[in-house]
C-alpha cells in the first residue's frame, strides 16, 4: 500500500518553497505564514512526531501553526509602537 501524496514530508516542503516564492512576488507577510506553516508540518511529518493520519487531521495542523507564524511574523516586523508615517507634502500640489 503507497502513501498518500499529502501524508508525504516532500511534498509539504515543496509547498513551502512555492508559498515563499509566491511572497516574494506579492510581498505584504501573505504567503509567508502559510509557508512557514507547510515547513513545520513537513518537519513534523519528517521526525515522525505526526503520523501519516487523516488529510483533515494534517490541514487542521497547517492552519493552527500558520496562524501562530504569522501572528508572530506581524509583532516581529511591525512598526514600533505609536510610530506613524504622517505624510506632509502632496506630490500633485506643485
Amino acid at each position: 500500500m503507497s502513501t498518500p501524496l499529502w501524508a508525504l514530508w516532500w511534498v509539504w516542503m515543496a509547498a513551502a518553497l512555492g508559498l515563499a516564492i509566491a511572497e516574494m512576488v506579492v510581498p505584504g507577510f501573505i504567503f509567508l505564514g502559510f509557508a512557514a506553516g507547510a515547513a513545520i508540518v513537513a518537519l513534523l511529518l519528517l521526525s515522525g512526531l505526526v503520523g501519516t493520519g487523516s488529510l483533515p487531521l494534517l490541514l487542521l495542523i497547517f492552519a493552527g501553526l500558520s496562524l501562530i507564524a504569522w501572528l508572530v511574523l506581524r509583532r516581529v516586523f511591525a512598526r514600533p509602537e505609536g510610530q506613524v508615517k504622517i505624510i506632509e507634502r502632496d506630490i500633485n500640489e506643485e
